[in-house]
Formats: C-alpha cells, sequence, structure tokens
C-alpha cells in the first residue's frame, strides 16, 4: 500500500498572542431584543429595546403607548365629579391617591376646599395611606418575582387583600374606588371600620420586619440589587424623578412635609437611601425606601384614627361637588403619590366643563431615566432596575 502523505496545515494563530486569540474566540455581535411589551418584568406593556453585546446591555430605549386611553381628553369633556373614575384607571394601584389629588385640584380652583369637614379630611389622609401600604406590597411582591423570589408575592398579596376588605366595605370596589370625589368622599366609614383598621395595623407592622429577614436582607437578593442602576441624588434631580426614586437617591423630599398638604399635625419620618447595601441611589435603596414607608403610613393612618374621634356628625360629602361651575382661572396641584408627584392642571371658564386638563404622572417622569441607568449592566440586571423604577403603565399611557 502507498504511504498517504498529509500536507501540514498552516497555524492561523502562529502570530497571535494568547490574550488576542482568547480575544478573537469570544468576539460577538450587537443585536437588537425587544424586552416587552407582554414581558412580566417590565410591570405593564412597557416595550423595552435593548441594544446587546453578548450579555451586556449598551443601551435600553423605553417605548409607550401601548395603553393610551386619551384620559385627559376626556376630561376635557365632563363635570369633575364624572372625571373621578378616570383618575382611578390611570394608576390603578393607587386610585385613591389619584382621586385625592384631582379632587383637591377643582376644590382649590373653586373655593370649595374651605368647606371641606375635619372628618372628610382625615377619612382621606386614612385612605390615602391604606392605599399607599396597598401598592408598596404590590411593588415589593412583584420585585421579589422579578428577581427570581416567589414567597415574597403571596406575603404581600395576603396582607394587601385586608386592605381591599376595608375599601370594599367602604365604597364596594377592590381596584376603581372612586370613593374620594370632589367635595368629600363618596359615604361616611362604615360600621366599625376604624376597629377593624386598627386590628389591622396591629396585625401588619410587625410583618413588615417578617419581609426584611425574608427578602430585604436575604444574600442573594442583596447580591443582585446592591451596586446595580446606581442613580445619584444630581442625576436624579436633573431627570425630574420623584417618589421613592428620588429618595432612594438620598434625596429628603416628600410633598407631604411641605405646607398646606394636610399632613402637616402629623408626625412620621421620611425615609431615603443611606447606602446600607452598596451604593446610594441603587436598586436596594430604591426598594427599602418603599419598604420603610409602609411602616411611617401606618403612624399616621393611627394618628387619623385617633383624630376621628370626636368627629361624629360632620358631613362628608359637599353638595356643591356636582353643581361646580369651574371659574376662568387655571390651577396646578399635586400631592405625594405612591411613585412621587402627581398632579393635575385644571383650566375652567365659567361652565361645568374644564378647558384643559393636564396630569403630570410619576411613573412618566421616572420612565425617563432608564435609558441613563441600564447602560453598560448585564442583561439580568435590566429586570431588577426596571422593577426598582416601579412604574405603573395606566399612569404612563394616560
Amino acid at each position: 500500500m502507498a504511504d498517504v502523505i498529509l500536507e501540514s496545515q498552516p497555524d492561523i494563530n502562529a502570530d497571535l498572542s494568547s490574550d488576542q486569540i482568547q480575544q478573537q474566540d469570544l468576539q460577538t455581535e450587537e443585536m437588537l431584543v425587544n424586552m416587552g411589551p407582554q414581558h412580566p418584568a417590565t410591570h405593564g406593556v412597557l416595550r423595552v429595546v435593548l441594544r446587546t453585546d453578548g450579555e451586556m446591555v449598551l443601551e435600553a430605549v423605553p417605548h409607550i403607548g401601548y395603553l393610551h386611553r386619551c384620559a385627559e381628553k376626556i376630561g376635557e369633556t365632563v363635570a369633575p365629579y364624572q372625571y373621578i373614575p378616570y383618575t382611578d384607571r390611570m394608576d390603578y394601584l393607587a386610585g385613591m391617591n389619584n382621586n385625592l389629588a384631582f379632587a383637591q385640584a377643582v376644590e382649590k380652583l373653586t373655593g370649595l376646599e374651605a368647606e371641606i369637614t375635619e372628618r372628610t379630611k382625615l377619612i382621606r389622609i386614612v385612605f390615602a395611606e391604606l392605599n399607599r401600604i396597598a401598592s408598596h406590597l404590590v411593588s415589593f411582591g412583584t420585585y421579589g418575582l422579578d428577581l427570581g423570589a416567589f414567597t415574597p408575592f403571596l406575603y404581600a398579596f395576603r396582607e394587601r387583600e385586608y386592605i381591599l376588605d376595608l375599601f370594599e366595605s367602604a365604597c364596594g370596589a377592590r381596584l376603581t374606588y372612586s370613593y374620594i370625589t370632589v367635595g368629600g368622599v363618596t359615604d361616611d366609614l362604615p360600621e366599625r371600620f376604624v376597629d377593624i383598621t386598627r386590628e389591622f395595623l396591629d396585625y401588619f407592622e410587625p410583618k413588615v420586619h417578617e419581609y426584611n429577614l425574608l427578602l430585604s436582607h436575604n444574600h442573594i437578593f442583596i447580591k443582585r440589587t446592591a451596586n446595580v442602576g446606581v442613580i445619584t441624588a444630581q442625576e436624579a434631580l436633573d431627570y425630574g424623578l420623584s417618589g421613592p426614586v428620588l429618595r432612594g437617591s438620598g434625596v429628603n423630599f416628600d410633598l407631604r412635609k411641605q405646607p398646606g398638604s394636610g399632613y402637616e399635625d402629623f408626625d412620621f419620618n421620611v425615609p431615603v437611601g443611606q447606602g446600607e447595601k452598596g451604593k446610594v441611589g441603587d436598586c436596594w435603596d430604591r426598594y427599602i425606601v418603599r419598604v420603610s414607608e409602609m411602616l411611617e403610613s401606618v403612624k399616621i393612618i393611627r394618628q387619623a384614627l385617633d383624630k376621628l374621634d370626636g368627629t361624629e356628625g360632620q358631613e362628608t360629602l359637599h353638595k356643591k361637588g356636582k353643581t361646580l361651575k369651574l371659574p376662568a382661572d387655571e390651577i396646578y396641584y399635586e400631592i405625594e403619590n405612591p411613585r412621587g408627584q402627581l398632579g393635575f392642571f385644571v383650566r375652567g371658564n365659567g361652565s361645568a366643563i374644564p378647558d384643559r386638563v393636564k396630569a403630570r404622572g410619576p411613573s412618566f417622569c421616572n420612565l425617563c431615566v432608564t435609558e441613563k441607568v441600564c447602560q453598560d449592566v448585564l442583561l439580568g440586571d435590566v429586570a431588577a432596575i426596571i422593577g426598582s423604577i416601579d412604574v405603573v403603565m395606566g399612569e404612563v399611557d394616560r
């Protein structure tokens, strides 16, 4: 048999160093990846276009408009008391707070604010803070899901059901309430509401410490959130952020501490990011601010319930609420929604229908920082960052 002679092949890497060879082997190609608009970690119909290089995210551009309802334009075609149900459907996790913001804007514009009774103001504060707790519970539970922890979600919704039971007893609804309206609240507190609320607060307060043991101080959770998605205090101010996102960056600003908010006589603290687990303004700081705010809301509700003693018999709904004529003037008024500063601009023309209605939604404003904070992060960090911003798309696409 003839000998088979194999010709030697040239070594294409002969002139390359080991580092150059490794770099050549790991060379990747940029890709555009759609995250959403139907993705559980986007917390609604949000589409984020990710430009990736391997596991690295080089750019994240949010695309909105998948849930647009023309809510502001509708506000210019109905009387203010008829518009209250539409505010429920903007931030559908904080309907009471949305009701309150629009109702107070109209009351200030028309001068009806001076005729709102003390009992009405206290009831509004109780429901606004209960809704703040319920909203933060959803944020806490779903954030655990985003990062792979299922149990916190079950705990959060267990406690939230108690709050929804209280809401249902007062207005018959569990999501879209229309309870706080122009001129007051639609009905006085039901029988034993104060006692049941106190029982809930006694039950709930220790649960927050359980949440901290379960998730907040969990080693894996800290690794996923500490030093991830850092927003400095100056960046937060430059981007016009508000709420827990702003306070998570160490900025001590809460509209409830401002004169005229209705909270002047209440004793509570404003939690801010301390950088306890990493850099100030990271995902963990934004998360822990919301958890801490739930305990502060408990303090406020207890004080409001105590102040309710002695206000029995005061009217809770002013008759002028449905017959208001809006003066030829305008107003912008905002409150501290669970997600930040929620404001309404209303301009009247002497009739019952506003000329102009415009909302400043905190979710919309906070979402604008996504592109900045999602640069040069790992693909798995995008869910942690978006979840820490805590947007509600009904408020973004209002």
